[in-house]
């Protein structure tokens, strides 16, 4: 098993709470906060993720990994200070009828680039964000089983992305290097990717041909 890590959930929703369970079972420590008071959020987090622990925001500070779980449209009211300097994962996607029209991921750059350009001086991977919250915790096995499932993981720090892989490996899945954070538009919603299960074989296939047609349409 990779060496546990501490991780950090910035929102207590599905997604968050999902990610978190997935890792306390594969033996990490975690740490969720939300915009309230720990205290506020500490029974919830008890009854819902058992094992990991309630922290007001600024106690994610320190973590090896910081998964922001929140609803995209709210990008605006995360407090970017606990993050800098972190390895952060994008778990977060955009959909116009939910999120209504945002002009700044409408341009066609990935949505984590947007992301990262507000966060300022974060280690941005995107992942998690092509799997359901559900389908998390039901749809993981041991590295080298035929079912395994694949997610792509995509920064523009090798390092970062190095550690997220080996984390969405301890949960189960194989990470498949998507390339850098531009690269994230190839399994953002609507995708293909985003909307199938695939192997680790069948999801290199798909990020290639995907590059390839996005390099064919900006030549």
């Amino acid at each position: 098993m990779p060496q546990p890590l501490t991780i950090g959930i910035l929102g207590a929703g599905r997604v968050g709470t999902a990610v978190g369970r997935q890792a306390v079972r594969a033996g990490h420590t975690v740490k969720i906060a939300t915009s309230r008071p720990a205290e506020e959020i500490k029974l919830l987090t008890e009854v819902i993720v058992p094992g990991a622990t309630a922290v007001n925001r600024d106690e994610l500070r320190g973590s090896d990994i910081i998964v922001l779980a929140v609803p995209l449209h709210k990008y605006r009211s995360i407090d970017a200070s606990v993050l800098q300097g972190h390895v952060v994962i994008d778990t977060m996607n955009y959909w116009a009828p939910v999120d209504g029209i945002m002009e700044e991921f409408e341009t066609g750059r990935s949505t984590s680039e947007v992301i990262a350009d507000f966060l300022g001086d974060v280690r941005l991977v995107k992942t998690l964000n092509h799997i359901g919250y559900g389908d998390l915790e039901v749809d993981s096995y041991p590295a080298g089983d035929t079912k395994r499932r694949a997610l792509a993981v995509a920064s523009d720090d090798e390092a970062a992305k190095q550690l997220v892989a080996e984390f969405v490996d301890s949960l189960g899945y194989d990470a498949v290097d998507a390339g850098p954070l531009s690269a994230g538009r190839t399994y953002e919603n609507g995708t293909e990717i985003f909307n199938g299960r695939h192997t680790a074989e069948q999801m290199r296939a798909l990020l290639d041909q995907c590059q390839q047609v996005l390099t064919g349409a900006s030549a």
